[in-house]
């Protein structure tokens, strides 16, 4: 027993002054593990390993003393002309040295998808699909079955439609819609069909819309006036008023000296 024991000890020790000998770069402690969920053509833009066209670059993140950050980067060219763009980021966001992170990018090195385990427990639940640099669809699973049950749609950046599974049967039933960002109706499956029985419409949501849409109207209404009272104040500064327009009483004229009498003969 005392020998195994010593055994068991020794290994790391050896384990270390081999590491030591051969100058390996520091690493979190299984900085390679990926949580679960990754497809195989994702995990394909991730491998590095025995790959002489890729390059990899490993950071330190805010809070680790160890790198918790990969990219991973395609070389491509000769000589001069050669070049790397990125195609893998992973990232190990709660430092259990487990990668729940996973950032992958097209052949011009634009942001494409994203996976994440976003409660750490070891399963990707939150999927993402970058359009042009943006987010365009953003899934997400709530229940922990490996699936998706709620998908957020985007249009130029901002928040355009959600779906539903609230029963998690497979299929939507819960429709949101959004316009520059704001929830306007939600539609609503009563029998799970699949299809909307019913469009709720927020009429606070549409009430405030209609009065903000009416102070805004009132402010630029009151601005337009401010605006044309400046132009009309010069212009009127120039006119004559009536108290110059009133002739100036023009002065009596001096009264001529009486004549003297003539003396009397």
């Amino acid at each position: 027993m005392k020998r195994y024991g010593l055994l068991f000890v020794a290994a790391p020790l050896l384990a270390s002054a081999c590491g030591g000998e051969n100058k390996m770069p520091a690493v979190a402690p299984g900085s390679d593990r990926v949580t679960r969920g990754v497809s195989a053509s994702e995990r394909s833009r991730c491998d590095y390993q025995g790959r002489a066209d890729r390059e990899t670059v490993e950071t330190a993140g805010p809070g680790s003393i160890t790198p918790n950050i990969r990219r991973v980067f395609s070389l491509v060219g000769d000589g001069e002309d050669r070049h790397r763009t990125i195609l893998c980021r992973e990232v190990d966001t709660n430092l259990d040295g487990v990668k729940d992170v996973v950032r992958t990018y097209s052949e011009k090195g634009e942001v494409a998808s994203e996976l994440a385990d976003s409660n750490f427990d070891g399963v990707i639940d939150t999927w993402i699909t970058f359009s042009n640099g943006r987010r365009a669809k953003v899934q997400l699973d709530k229940n922990a079955d490996g699936k998706a049950d709620e998908t957020r749609y985007y249009m130029r950046g901002k928040l355009s439609r959600v779906q539903r599974d609230q029963n998690h049967d497979g299929r939507t039933d819960v429709w949101e819609i959004y316009e520059d960002g704001h929830l306007t109706r939600m539609g609503v499956d009563l029998d799970n069909d699949g299809r909307v029985d019913r469009w709720n419409r927020d009429e606070i949501v549409a009430r405030a819309a209609a009065a903000e849409e009416t102070r805004q109207a009132e402010e630029e209404a009151k601005k337009a006036a401010a605006e044309k009272a400046a132009e009309e104040a010069p212009k009127a500064s120039k006119r004559p008023t009536r108290s110059t327009q009133a002739a100036a009483p023009e002065a009596a004229p001096p009264k001529a000296e009486a004549a003297p009498k003539e003396e009397q003969k």
